[in-house]
């Protein structure tokens, strides 16, 4: 194996728990929502080439570091509503492909779904 590849593989595992890690900070709908999707994308660009893949490093990097910078300004305001994400800058989204904007018009819309409510009811039934 070359010499190059243990510290890409080693940079992309760190990159991969540190953000798992920030997700913990999230609310619990994010948080489960971010997993997944951090899963999916890791998983998705595992084959990719050494160019796309040092793109692919860099923003989630990015990211990474732009949670860690809110989760530490949501600890030290300890507002009741914590504030997360950013604004897409117009010339970023124009640079995204096709398959791009898709996947950015589907985590939209789970992101943006109506909280789930738990139905917890005891149906009076139990025997002890």
């Amino acid at each position: 194996m070359p010499g190059s590849v243990i510290p890409h593989i080693s940079r992309v595992r760190i990159l991969y728990r540190k953000i798992l890690h920030l997700h913990r900070a999230l609310p619990l709908e994010l948080k489960a929502l971010g997993d997944q999707y951090v899963k999916d994308e890791f998983r998705r660009h595992k084959t990719v080439g050494p160019e796309e893949a040092q793109c692919f490093l860099q923003e989630w990097e990015n990211y990474a570091d732009t949670l860690w910078q809110q989760v530490s300004q949501n600890t030290r305001a300890s507002t009741s509503q914590p504030l997360f994400g950013s604004h897409l800058p117009e010339e970023k989204l124009n640079a995204f492909r096709e398959e791009q904007v898709g996947q950015l018009r589907e985590l939209m819309v789970e992101a943006t779904k109506p909280k789930r409510q738990f139905n917890i009811s005891d149906d009076g039934d139990c025997k002890t």
